[in-house]
């Protein structure tokens, strides 16, 4: 294992729990628009694109109506995740004061994306952040990015860690090492060994203790 030099994290269900908080902001958003319930297997099957692409999926008719809305519901529903995952911030600082490079990609829109970040207190660590789109997943495109802008860090010295599948298959894509989150409760912790992950931890202590082994 090279020593790593530099780590691009995900947001949702990797730093934080708030996929909970999310689908509570799509449906309380979507259902009165499009009159009818939602099922959280419904909302997560559009998963991929930012929240914009949720919208358009689920309430094409009412798509600028249902952006307004899950970005008022998403703030105020947002103390349903009050705090990153617990050791979140203290890896962070570990990482920040080994002069370890810290970078974000996230599915997440640019909107909720920093009002999660300017909540958790967590802006000051990351040096770049590359978040969603709606047209579609763009995770591939947002790690080369990150990794275009560190400038001269090794591919195998970089590491991407996220909780999902296609997180998976993106690191495969651009050519890095992929780190699986399975600590959240949305973890699917057998999807994610099928796919082979270069390392899957279970916590953030034992991801932690691993990785300052490694920096």
């Amino acid at each position: 294992m090279h020593k790593i030099k530099a780590v691009i994290f995900d947001l949702d269900g990797t730093l934080a729990n708030t996929l909970p908080l999310c689908i509570k902001a799509f449906r309380s958003s979507v259902e009165p628009l499009i009159n009818r319930n939602v099922s959280d297997k419904e909302i997560i099957a559009t998963f991929g694109p930012s929240e914009e692409g949720t919208i358009m999926a689920l309430a094409p008719e009412a798509y600028d109506q249902g952006v307004a809305d899950y970005l008022m519901h998403y703030q105020a529903y947002h103390d349903m995740c009050p705090a990153p995952f617990d050791g979140v911030k203290e890896l962070l600082d570990s990482l920040q004061n080994k002069g370890v490079r810290i970078a974000m990609v996230t599915g997440k829109g640019k909107s909720s994306a920093d009002v999660s970040i300017e909540k958790f207190g967590l802006s000051h660590y990351f040096e770049f952040i590359e978040t969603g789109l709606p047209s579609g997943p763009s995770k591939p495109d947002g790690i080369e990015a990150i990794i275009r802008a560190f400038n001269n860090v090794p591919l195998n010295e970089v590491i991407y860690v996220g909780d999902a599948p296609s997180d998976i298959i993106a690191c495969r894509e651009v050519g890095i090492p992929i780190v699986a989150a399975a600590w959240a409760e949305t973890a699917e912790p057998e999807r994610l060994i099928r796919l082979n992950p270069d390392q899957i931890f279970y916590s953030v202590p034992e991801f932690s203790e691993w990785l300052l082994s490694n920096v």
